[in-house]
């Protein structure tokens, strides 16, 4: 049996996920227009042990989402993460934040195109088959009216910047998800127990957030 703690805090979204055996069993989030994850995070983790009467000691694993996204966003919980995962001495798990991403879609046909808003009309972008695999890695792209038109099959677009994007991608086959915005713990849970099984782990002295651009990292603002 395998208790994962999911932290999701790539975006505006501050999200915990207690998962037993790749099943959320408790999830505590909160996505503000200002950045409330240094408040919130540690409060939603003892919260969520507390109602699920647990101790810290009982987990098996951390998870965290990896970017890309905010780089505040992305620092704070994995510094928690790796936090825990030392003082508890359990195996730190991490995630793909478009893969989190586009996992609150199910689709018969198509492609998922989940993204997460980068300023401007960049965004961070992968796509995604029905089997919610990778076939496109992740870029980040300058979305304009020729974006996509390669494609002929339906493409299903969620994340935090639909309201930008539809005012340029407007082919007919072109779908857009507005109730589908920010990646959630909910959906890690799954993803990160099939890497429990595997024995897929991460270096917790060296594990790094995937910022995908270094200009970010020298950013001020959070983005």
């Amino acid at each position: 049996m395998a208790y994962i703690l999911n932290i999701e805090t790539a975006t505006k979204n501050c999200s915990i996920a207690l998962a037993k055996d790749g099943k959320t069993v408790l999830c505590k989030e909160m996505a503000e227009l200002g950045y409330s994850h240094a408040e919130k995070l540690h409060v939603f983790i003892e919260e969520c042990l507390q109602e699920f009467q647990m101790n810290f000691n009982d987990l098996s694993a951390i998870a965290v989402s990896q970017g890309p996204g905010s780089y505040t966003g992305l620092r704070i919980g994995v510094s928690a993460a790796k936090g825990l995962c030392f003082a508890l001495d359990i195996p730190l798990i991490s995630v793909d934040t478009l893969q989190v991403l586009a996992s609150q879609l199910s689709i018969s046909d198509g492609v998922i195109v989940p993204m997460i808003d980068a300023r401007r009309m960049e965004v961070y972008s992968a796509i995604f088959n029905s089997k919610n695999e990778k076939i496109r890695e992740v870029q980040a792209q300058i979305i304009d009216e020729n974006s996509f038109l390669e494609s002929q099959e339906t493409i299903h677009f969620v994340g935090d910047c639909s309201e930008k994007a539809r005012t340029v991608l407007t082919a007919p086959n072109f779908v857009f998800y507005e109730d589908v915005i920010y990646p959630s713990a909910k959906e890690m849970s799954a993803l990160s127990f099939q890497k429990w099984v595997a024995n897929d782990f991460e270096d917790v002295a060296y594990f790094e957030p995937y910022y995908l651009k270094d200009f970010l990292i020298q950013s001020k603002s959070i983005s």
